[in-house]
């Protein structure tokens, strides 16, 4: 089932004597690339969120951020005393420099990252990582949710422009025989006026050229080969995995196959049906750039 890069979840509760609010969104991307933004008091936990985000997706930017607001009542806050000197002698020291003398209140200093954390009491670490690891796999549940129905909407749309496709190449199948035939005619027309009537050309020599003419012209295995990529292409979006890469690869494909049907036949339908089968694998393609 396909599933899209673009999403968002969230997930609230406690993580110890904190209120938590988790929230991930997704964008495409080639790979998968992730960006944390982790208060400080549990930024130790980021190796383990990111793992987490690893385990449940595998291409898109990811942004998962975490928001915390202490719970009232909910337990005793450490104060790095240490912290709060070092920020106010560096402001000090700034003031000096620039001739301004440093107004900082009590509060503006604890609101300063790192002065304030939660007291562990030797036991909120473990639950900080089961409490935090629990909200964000509800995010991301959340999230794969999003971008399966979304995945499912991108699907219906693809396999209808697999189905126009497929027609056009058959209405370009079906009409070949009729442009060789009318090929070998405007060949021996083309022949027989620049000769003149006073000469001759053996059977042999323009049946040579005629086959020549129609080796040329033949499209038949690029035809082929269109209608086996769409029918790879169907069979890649029935899997389970991520299929991205690989249809991306086959749209590459597909508008090879159709340029070179274009270039190689010289008629006014197939060049016609040519182009809207390009418009197709466009469309193709600008749905493929955003499937996991």
């Amino acid at each position: 089932m396909l599933r899209s890069m673009t999403g968002f979840g969230a997930a609230t509760g406690q993580v110890g004597p904190l209120h938590a609010r988790v929230e991930v969104r997704s964008v495409n991307h080639r790979h998968l690339q992730t960006k944390l933004r982790l208060p400080q008091e549990l930024s130790a936990l980021e190796p383990e969120v990111e793992a987490q985000v690893r385990k449940a997706l595998e291409r898109g930017t990811v942004t998962l951020s975490v928001v915390v607001e202490r719970a009232a009542h909910g337990g005793g806050a450490l104060v790095d005393a240490t912290l709060a000197k070092q920020y106010l002698a560096q402001v000090r020291e700034l003031g000096a420099e620039l001739g301004l003398a440093p107004d900082v209140s009590l509060a503006q200093l604890i609101a300063l990252p790192g002065i304030v954390a939660p007291s562990s009491g030797g036991e909120l670490p473990e639950k900080l990582r089961g409490e935090l690891l629990a909200l964000v796999r509800k995010a991301l549940e959340a999230l794969v949710e999003m971008r399966s129905v979304e995945g499912r909407a991108l699907a219906e749309d693809l396999r209808g422009n697999l189905a126009a496709l497929a027609v056009l190449v058959a209405r370009i199948e079906k009409r070949m025989p009729k442009v060789v035939r009318q090929q070998q005619k405007n060949l021996k027309k083309r022949v027989e006026e620049l000769l003149g009537p006073s000469t001759t050309l053996s059977p042999t020599d323009l049946a040579r050229e005629i086959a020549l003419l129609a080796d040329r012209s033949d499209v038949a295995e690029e035809l082929a080969r269109l209608k086996s990529h769409v029918a790879q292409f169907e069979s890649e979006m029935r899997r389970s995995e991520s299929v991205g890469r690989r249809l991306d690869f086959l749209v590459q494909e597909l508008l090879r196959e159709v340029n070179t049907i274009a270039s190689k036949c010289n008629d006014a339908d197939v060049a016609h049906w040519s182009v809207d089968i390009k418009a197709r694998i466009e469309r193709l393609r600008e749905q493929v750039q955003n499937i996991e």
